[in-house]
């Protein structure tokens, strides 16, 4: 039996607008290179990046009926995350279910399955970020879950926290851990600004890393005349 649970408690918005600020690459190394989702998942349009609440919906294969239900408990900065119980390639999610999202405050969609209406779906700015694209339409006869805690692309994701999506891919950062992850991303930011400036001036990587005793350590003959 399916649950939809209209009680999620979400991430603080501030924590959200501040995650915004960093890059995917960012918040995943800032918290010990977890919580990014697998690289099938690319953006059907480039350039942009979306940060909101995980809105977590799981569809069972060629059925999305659930996704209906998540647009009857979304909320505006919501970021819809899908996540279908088999693996199934069907366009899920189109041009009126964006429509409709759009209108509640969704802010984007992250699916490990199908979307179609491509071109509308690019028109209308709409972000996506899916392992497939496909015409095939879905049913709408078995909901799923919504708002459950749930696995997408290979990584755990509950209701309310944070999910970051760029060009590099979709990373997720646990709501009760947003604080010390903006900490972290702040000094590796502060960090990497100050390797550029050595990098700029001249510096090699191999000092600038400490990298060249650590290759020779591990073995690397560097023969010089």
């Amino acid at each position: 039996m399916a649950v939809v649970d209209r009680t999620t408690e979400r991430a603080d918005p501030s924590h959200v607008l501040t995650l915004s600020t960093f890059g995917v690459a960012t918040i995943h190394e800032a918290q010990d290179r977890t919580g990014l989702l697998a690289s099938r998942l690319r953006p059907l349009s480039h350039g942009t990046r979306v940060a909101g609440t995980a809105l977590t919906c799981e569809v069972t294969p060629g059925d999305n009926s659930s996704i209906h239900l998540a647009g009857d408990v979304a909320r505006r900065g919501d970021f819809l995350i899908v996540s279908p119980t088999s693996a199934c390639d069907d366009g899920y999610f189109g041009e009126l279910l964006a429509t409709h999202m759009v209108a509640r405050g969704v802010v984007g969609l992250v699916i490990d399955a199908g979307v179609r209406d491509v071109a509308d779906l690019r028109e209308m700015g709409f972000p996506v970020w899916s392992s497939a694209i496909s015409a095939r339409g879905t049913v709408k006869e078995t909901p799923g879950n919504v708002q459950v805690p749930l696995v997408c692309a290979g990584v755990a994701i509950a209701p309310g926290d944070v999910v970051v999506a760029d060009d590099d891919g979709v990373v997720v950062v646990a709501r009760e851990d947003a604080l010390d992850v903006i900490a972290e991303c702040r000094l590796r930011e502060a960090k990497e600004s100050a390797y550029r400036k050595a990098l700029a001036a001249g510096e090699g990587t191999l000092d600038l890393f400490g990298l060249r005793q650590k290759f020779l350590d591990a073995g690397l003959r560097d023969i010089v005349e």
